[in-house]
């Protein structure tokens, strides 16, 4: 199987900061990155506290996770740029393969 070295980032912040829109449209529009997914979690903790919904609440300061890759070069130039808004313990990333 043939494969390239690619970066995944994930950003992770909560739904009332009102990021996501404005991270997304940025990575898909001006670093075109290759892929990116949005995972919103029904429960989490963090330096803003205890956060959770039932499957009946509609709570929406749920966390969320802004998971994306590409080639080494596109994230990073990526997290230079997030990494002014968002705070840098808020961004992993790592390296990995996939197929060609």
């Amino acid at each position: 199987m043939k494969t390239i070295d690619v970066t995944i980032a994930r950003i992770y912040v909560m739904e009332s900061e009102h990021l996501l829109t404005r991270i997304v449209n940025y990575l898909k529009n001006d670093v075109k990155i290759r892929g990116v997914s949005v995972f919103r979690a029904i429960s989490g903790f963090g330096e803003t506290g205890n956060h959770s919904a039932s499957l009946l609440d509609l709570s929406v300061n749920l966390p969320l996770a802004i998971e994306f890759f590409d080639s080494k070069d596109k994230i990073e130039i990526a997290l230079q740029h997030l990494s002014k808004t968002i705070k840098h313990e808020h961004i992993v990333f790592w390296e990995a393969k996939a197929n060609d």
